[in-house]
């Protein structure tokens, strides 16, 4: 079983857990998910189903969008409503004020990840730690918050916003720091992950959606193909000639192909199928006079037509 689940994780569940109730549902052993959600946060979590997996890493790094509730005048130690209350304060913000605020937010900055994240220290998890009591320093993280933008504004002390940011953001962390900002601190009491990588929330199944289709035999329909989230990356088809040479992870060039890929940019991924079947993903490379194709990631064993397999 190949392909993808856009799976809508309830509150509650880690992600991995989620995902272990998806391999319970669809009986795939090899499964994982391309961005984790913390326990306190619903929405979008992509499933990888067999050889969808190997592409997990690179999806993960794909941006991603949120709708998040900010509640000002609370500081915890979790940066969100699940923590220890550190302190509390009667806030009074306003509209313009928060508008002028997420303006300095936006674009490339630097975040420090939370004490509560699955980010590893001396081989221990920060999470670890800090239920412990201690507290490490941590090291700033690139990141860039492409939009951030006022949804609503419940007078005095809570706002919605929707924000899109790259991988690797904390938005516990984001409104930590907007509270900072703000100067009386703040938390993030709810959020819903929107997007990720292309799948979006308007298209999610549910875990009880799930074990409905596999009841009645329908859980293929809700299985996404292995090249759904590879939409917008450029393709081209190998010609049967060549097949072996790209199962065998040797270069391709441009005579390989059954359209022209010299217009492609260097180092540019492209999707490598053969008779319409995806089999690998190819990064273009300039080389001189003799431009080539390396492959990336091999997805070998997909359904293809027989001479393929016989080639196996």
């Amino acid at each position: 079983m190949d392909g993808f689940i856009n799976l809508l994780k309830p509150v509650g569940p880690t992600s991995s857990q989620a995902v272990g109730w998806v391999k319970r549902i669809t009986g795939e052993k090899k499964a994982g998910h391309t961005g984790t959600l913390d326990p306190g946060a619903a929405g979008v979590l992509p499933v990888c189903l067999g050889r969808a997996t190997k592409l997990s890493e690179m999806l993960t790094k794909s941006n991603k969008a949120y709708r998040a509730e900010i509640t000002f005048g609370v500081v915890t130690d979790t940066q969100d409503s699940f923590g220890k209350v550190l302190c509390k304060t009667k806030a009074e913000v306003s509209k313009e004020g928060i508008i002028k605020l997420l303006k300095g937010f936006r674009g490339a900055g630097q975040q420090v990840p939370p004490m509560y994240s699955a980010i590893k220290q001396g081989g221990r998890k920060l999470y670890q730690l800090a239920r412990e009591g201690l507290e490490v320093e941590r090291k700033p993280r690139s990141i860039k918050i492409y939009s951030l933008e006022l949804v609503e504004f419940f007078s005095p002390d809570r706002a919605i916003i929707d924000i899109v940011c790259s991988k690797g953001t904390y938005i516990r962390t984001l409104c930590h720091d907007i509270g900072v900002k703000s100067g009386y601190g703040a938390i993030m009491s709810f959020l819903v992950r929107l997007n990720s990588g292309g799948f979006k929330l308007e298209t999610a199944v549910t875990l009880e959606e799930l074990e409905k289709a596999a009841k009645k035999g329908s859980l293929p329909e809700l299985i996404l193909p292995i090249d759904y989230p590879l939409q917008d990356m450029a393709r081209t088809e190998i010609r049967e000639d060549s097949l072996r040479f790209a199962l065998n992870g040797n270069p391709l060039y441009p005579h390989n192909f059954r359209s022209d890929i010299r217009g492609l940019g260097h180092g540019q991924t492209l999707r490598l199928y053969y008779r319409q079947t995806l089999i690998g993903l190819g990064v273009y490379l300039k080389d001189g006079q003799s431009p080539q194709v390396r492959m990336k990631c091999m997805l070998t064993g997909a359904r293809v037509p027989g001479d393929f397999n016989k080639q196996m």
